[in-house]
Formats: structure tokens, sequence, C-alpha cells
């Protein structure tokens, strides 16, 4: 228990603090992110609401308040990083290796989140 603990505390914390440095480009350095989107062929005033969504579904996860809310926070961050190392391996840029880091740190925290809930339950 302790040991699933620790594994899920770990990789919230890294993937969290990963999706934040992220989030702070989108708003500091908005002119790089802006190129980058372009280069992908997205639209650039996806940048703002990503970011904002983003922090959303830290809140979500962290806060623990709701259960739906927590499941769809997960599901949004592997949707998105999955589509982001898709987008990033289209490209040929290497900033897949970054997205398919934060992906295997969500899926270790989302197992061991059910872990520890189960746990909790029995």
């Amino acid at each position: 228990m302790k040991r699933d603990k620790i594994i899920y505390w770990v990789s919230t914390g890294i993937f969290s603090l990963l999706i934040l440095m992220g989030v702070g480009m989108y708003f500091g350095q908005h002119d790089e992110v802006v190129k980058m989107y372009e280069s992908f062929g997205y639209p650039p005033y996806l940048i703002y609401p990503l970011g904002t969504v983003k922090v959303l579904g830290l809140i979500a996860i962290w806060t623990n308040k709701s259960k739906m809310l927590k499941e769809w926070a997960y599901a949004g961050f592997v949707f998105e990083l999955m589509l982001g190392a898709g987008a990033h391996i289209s490209v040929n840029d290497g900033g897949h290796y970054a997205a398919i880091l934060v992906l295997i740190c969500v899926i270790i925290s989302y197992i061991f989140n059910k872990r520890i809930y189960k746990e909790e339950v029995a």
C-alpha cells in the first residue's frame, strides 16, 4: 500500500510538473508556441484554451473532489498527449519524446490511483 502511494505521488508529481512547464510556455513564450502550432497545421487560437484546460485537469486530479472529473481529466491528458506525440512525429522535430514520457507518467499515475482507491474501499 505504501509503495503504491509513493509511486502514485511521484508519477503524478512528475507529470504535473511537465504539464505545468508546457503551460508556462503557452503563456510565457506564446510566439514560439504559435510557430510550433502552425508547423503542425493547428490554429494558434487553441493555445490559450488548451493551456487553461490543462491547468483545470491538474486541479481535478490533485483535488480528488469528483471521481468523474478525475477520470475525464486523465482521459483528456491521454488523448492530448497521444495527439501531441503524433503531431511531433509528423513534423519530425523530436518533441515526441517529452510527450511520450509524460504519457507514461499519466498512465502510471492512473493505474496506481486505481490501486490506491480500490485498497481504501476494500
